[in-house]
């Protein structure tokens, strides 16, 4: 298969997503591999910098980037930033849904971390649900269609931050929430100097298993058209259930993982 630029730079960067926008419609993958290769810049933005800071000023960036499509003042010279404003000038994404998830992200470049459940909660339903959202307004969904997709896209992103504790830390971060550490005799400096403990096993377990009984109850009758960011709750479910029985998720993802999603996607309208 022949990829543009920027569906080649979301298959490289991010291939869950990569795979579950193959399922959207053929004409508007190239917002959706647009949109994917965004998030990941902005995912990248705490990681790649050197200090909180820093990373602030990454995420500005991408907020002035909007703005001047916006505006319509000329694109910038980047590998993201120009197909960005070209999918913002032909209006297939939603300037308002980009610039919540710019503004989620801010929350990793807090020093002090994560504080609470409820404001994890909200990390992850305007980051991982940002793009779900966001996705789902540019497949042409209502409102009302994209915010079931924030659900699932949060179940996913909880996942994903399950499955990564130990990278985080060895990049000497940690995104769980402080008060869910401290009830587990936990804080964010024990985690990063030891990923790997009991209590910290018990506590992923028990935040899996959580995730799993958001999962089951959340909404997922969306429309055919909107099924792309849907399928993301296949991996999410998927992750969630080995992390709630202490095994780990196979990255990069095994055949079975991705059968699952293309099952999925074939179904269509029920997940």
């Amino acid at each position: 298969m022949s990829l543009s630029p920027i569906a080649a730079f979301a298959r490289a960067h991010d291939p869950d997503r990569f795979l579950a926008a193959l399922f959207a419609p053929p004409e508007r993958r190239e917002a959706i591999f647009t949109l994917i290769a965004f998030n990941h810049e902005l995912a990248r933005a705490r990681e790649a910098a050197s200090n909180p800071i820093a990373a602030l000023i990454r995420l500005q960036w991408w907020r002035d980037a909007l703005e001047e499509a916006r505006a319509g003042k000329q694109a910038r010279r980047h590998e993201v930033a120009a197909p960005l404003h070209a999918a913002l000038t032909a209006g297939s994404l939603d300037p308002a849904a980009l610039g919540a998830m710019i503004d989620a992200r801010e929350a990793e470049a807090e020093e002090a971390g994560i504080p609470t459940e409820a404001d994890f909660v909200a990390w992850l339903r305007g980051t991982a649900g940002g793009f779900a959202y966001a996705a789902g307004l540019a497949l042409g969904g209502s409102v009302a269609d994209a915010e079931k997709l924030r659900a699932l896209g949060a179940a996913y992103g909880l996942a994903g931050v399950l499955r990564s504790v130990a990278a985080h830390a060895a990049q000497g971060r940690c995104l769980l929430p402080a008060d869910r550490l401290a009830a587990a005799g936990l804080n964010a400096e024990a985690v990063i100097s030891a990923p790997t403990t009991p209590a910290l096993a018990a506590l992923c377990a028990e935040m899996a298993a959580e995730g799993v009984e958001a999962l089951r109850i959340a909404p997922r009758d969306v429309s055919k058209a909107l099924v792309a960011p849907a399928l993301l709750a296949v991996l999410a479910g998927r992750d969630l259930r080995r992390l709630a029985e202490g095994k780990v998720v196979p990255m990069p993802r095994g055949v079975a993982d991705r059968v699952a999603v293309i099952w999925a996607g074939w179904r269509g309208v029920r997940l």
